[in-house]
């Protein structure tokens, strides 16, 4: 009875073991010795000693605490080293590279150093090229934008200045308009070319001939109420 329990419990453990060590990404090691001295195991790893290895060093340090604090101390001393003298040597080159320190160098370290100076300077100076070429090209570009804008600006200046004009015509040829518009079609006339009327009926007159604004008045007199020649023929 006992030799049947043991087969059966020792297949289940090793398959929880296997279970484990899948599901879990865990290193696991089964041992199991039979009444009669039989060894069966199971090992996640490829071989079992690896991780009894790691199982002895680790009681070990268990064991004794202050051997492996001593370890760890020595360890991160050694770190320490490196990245000290890492930063001495960083803090070096750059005083180097700001032209300091330079009596210990001997000729050929100067040239290396020269070599690399003369290497950053191309960098710099080529990405100084590409920031200037592309703010160039932004300033291009609203430039265009702006004048765009500016012709879209004189053509809306243009169009109203026209539908203007045609209005203040068809108010002064309009021969039913009230009074109020035959001011505001008068206004709209003179203000739109104030020098080519004003200066051509000043001339006209000097030479005792009619103005425009007479000979519309003598066309249309027939057709216009008297209250709109006063403001045609003024």
């Amino acid at each position: 009875n006992r030799q049947v329990t043991f087969s059966k419990r020792r297949t289940g453990l090793i398959k929880k073991a296997h279970e484990i060590s899948v599901l879990c990404d865990a290193e696991v090691a089964v041992i199991v010795f039979s009444t009669k001295g039989k060894l069966y195991e199971y090992s996640s790893d490829s071989s079992i000693m690896n991780i009894l290895e790691r199982y002895e060093r680790h009681s070990s340090e268990e064991r004794n605490p202050l051997v492996a604090n001593v370890e760890s101390q020595e360890s991160w001393g050694i770190e320490y080293k490196k990245l000290k003298s890492k930063f001495e040597l960083l803090q070096k080159t750059k005083r180097h590279y700001i032209g300091e320190d330079l009596d210990p160098l001997s000729a050929r370290e100067l040239q290396h150093l020269e070599h690399q100076l003369d290497y950053a300077l191309k960098h710099i100076r080529t990405r100084k090229t590409q920031l200037m070429q592309e703010s160039i090209s932004k300033l291009r570009k609203q430039e265009k934008s702006l004048h765009e804008q500016n012709g879209a600006l004189q053509k809306m200046i243009t169009n109203q200045i026209h539908e203007q004009k045609e209005e203040a015509v068809r108010c002064l040829s309009s021969p039913s308009g009230d009074q109020e518009n035959a001011q505001a079609a008068a206004f709209l006339f003179n203000g739109l070319k104030p020098s080519v009327d004003i200066g051509s009926s000043h001339k006209v007159r000097a030479e005792g001939g009619e103005s425009p604004a007479q000979r519309l008045s003598a066309k249309d007199n027939r057709s216009m109420p008297p209250w709109m020649l006063r403001f045609v023929t003024q």
